[in-house]
């Protein structure tokens, strides 16, 4: 017996999508653009499970109907060449055909994110003592994190199942993300948080105006009522619940846009900020398609994740040699990576183990550290979990897990000026002087390398 369509965390069957049959819209009583036709969602030509492989149509469907596993995008993928690429537009629909999105997406009103800096960080290399090193600086995107490059993707494929509302929990930089994209796109949003968030991204979601929630409890409490939404509003996209799948799929375009800006060719070495776990195993996915198109020449790469040691899954499990993920309570200065049960985790450890990197984690007091280290020699302001990554590829340097002369990106993911409490309390402002020569003199700001 085939088990129903596990839609928008219910038991009940979804809309008939792709079938001849009638049958209500998003829990409307109105027959809807997916009945009876095909969605246009480009290349991509089905949902497979992660777990058992089994397949299924496009829809908005995150669970496998036979072993509940999660789902992702397949494609078949016409011969895409680079100087297509490079004719396209310098966001991230340059790749559309490699994305679940609409032939038209270039043409609708998003919030256009991506192509931000590859940045070659020699300075910064110098001081760690390795050969090659970037930084791909996500904080240049419309709300200054990456999380605009997959609310992008899943506003395409949610709007073309035409669903009304986009909606999601989020620790920050996704609420700012939903709520700009959805006001850019016309339509509502509903994004909700933990109440302890920084207040700079409170501030930067409320200014958008759409329905904003704050939650007395952490990420994974706001996760649990975002699930039990889903089930209750048929017509609301979550964008990292009930149409997660494509969601997920915008991360690749970091490592689409990585390997272009290299010249089409792999890093070596990546590190990646974990939270869900999403971005690191879709950059990994994002190099193999690349590959596996001819765009770039095969050749091995290692990926490694970095976490806080205040919200460590992932890490705990890979330093103990798990494959299972086991969910903790998140206690960190980085609040954009605390999820304590990472939906990804086990796909995370799987990707580094595979290509021979690792998963590590570093103290508030070093994420800190590090924060001020890219500023002070690369003259970029990266959020926490920008520390947390630099923090960690120091660790792996120092333990020899990581190769000084490898090609090695790093991501930084977001804008420290999202995250001032935690760096406030380490830099210091100076007292003012009164706006003369002699004070300036006294308060010793001419000497050689003083202020």
């Amino acid at each position: 017996m085939t088990a129903q369509s596990p839609l928008l965390g219910t038991n009940q069957p979804g809309p008939s999508i792709g079938t001849n049959q009638p049958g209500p819209l998003l829990g409307t009583d109105q027959p809807g653009p997916l009945l009876g036709t095909k969605l246009r969602l480009g290349n991509a030509t089905g949902l497979s499970c992660r777990e058992c492989g089994s397949t299924s149509e496009l829809g908005p469907y995150y669970a496998c109907e036979e072993c509940f596993g999660p789902l992702e995008v397949s494609y078949d993928f016409p011969r895409v060449t680079r100087a297509a690429i490079e004719d396209g537009p310098r966001n991230i629909w340059r790749y559309a055909p490699l994305l679940p999105v609409p032939p038209d997406i270039a043409s609708r009103p998003t919030t256009e994110p991506g192509y931000t800096k590859l940045i070659r960080a020699d300075a910064l290399a110098a001081e760690l003592g390795m050969r090659r090193l970037w930084i791909k600086d996500d904080s240049g995107n419309p709300t200054h994190s990456f999380k605009d490059r997959v609310v992008a993707v899943a506003l395409a494929a949610a709007t073309e199942m035409g669903f009304t509302v986009l909606a999601c929990p989020s620790t920050g930089n996704l609420a700012n993300a939903v709520a700009a994209a959805a006001a850019r796109a016309g339509i509502r949003s509903v994004v909700m948080v933990p109440a302890n968030l920084e207040e700079q991204k409170i501030i930067t979601t409320a200014v958008y105006g759409g329905t904003f929630v704050t939650v007395d409890g952490t990420y994974d409490d706001v996760n649990r009522l975002a699930s039990e939404l889903a089930g209750e509003h048929d017509d609301w996209a979550f964008v990292n619940v009930n149409v997660r799948p494509y969601y997920a799929e915008g991360s690749k375009t970091l490592g689409f846009e990585i390997a272009e800006q290299l010249g089409w060719r792999l890093p070596e070495q990546v590190v990646v900020p974990i939270a869900s776990g999403a971005q690191l195993v879709k950059i990994d996915k994002g190099f193999s398609e690349l590959a596996s198109l001819g765009l770039v020449d095969e050749q091995p790469w290692r990926v490694f994740g970095a976490q806080a040691s205040g919200c460590a899954p992932v890490s705990q499990a890979f330093a103990n040699g798990w494959d299972v993920v086991r969910p903790v309570k998140p206690s960190t200065i980085a609040k954009s990576l605390a999820i304590g049960n990472p939906a990804d985790g086990p796909y995370v450890l799987d990707v580094v183990r595979r290509t021979g990197g690792a998963v590590a984690d570093v103290s508030d007091a070093e994420v800190v550290d590090s924060i001020k280290l890219l500023a002070r020699t690369q003259g970029i302001f990266g959020e926490t979990a920008g520390g947390v990554t630099l923090g960690v590829l120091r660790k792996l340097l120092a333990d020899g897990r990581l190769d000084p002369d490898a090609e090695t990106v790093i991501i930084n993911s977001g804008d420290g000026l999202k995250t001032l409490d935690a760096v406030e309390p380490a830099v210091t402002v100076p007292v003012a002087i009164k706006p003369t020569l002699e004070a300036f003199i006294a308060a010793g700001f001419d000497g050689a390398g003083a202020g």
